[in-house]
């Protein structure tokens, strides 16, 4: 399981130009079914997304197809975790480790 912290880097002031297409990349997430949430760091800090059912590998090259992360509008921070308890809604992560 992974939590991808995408953090604001020296092009943010593009992001409008580029908006469209990170939300299309963040519903493909949804769809592939490895996106479990997605949403924005407070202070305007940026976003954070949580995923899970991919190698570190194909997370990877996920996140770098981001459109914010290939035009430096954001620098993206993954931290991979294997969560051990989990409240009954989310017992399918702990089996998918």
């Amino acid at each position: 399981m992974f939590v991808t912290f995408l953090k604001f880097a020296e092009n943010r002031s593009a992001a409008p130009q580029f908006m469209a297409a990170h939300n299309d990349w963040i519903a493909r997430g949804f769809a592939d079914g490895v996106f479990l949430c997605a949403g924005s760091l407070q202070a305007n800090a940026g976003g954070a997304i949580l995923a899970h059912g991919e190698s570190r590998a194909d997370h990877d090259a996920r996140i770098a197809a981001d459109p914010f992360v290939e035009h430096r509008v954001v620098a993206a921070e993954t931290h991979e975790f294997d969560p051990k308890r989990t409240v009954a809604a989310l017992d399918f992560l702990k089996a998918a480790t």
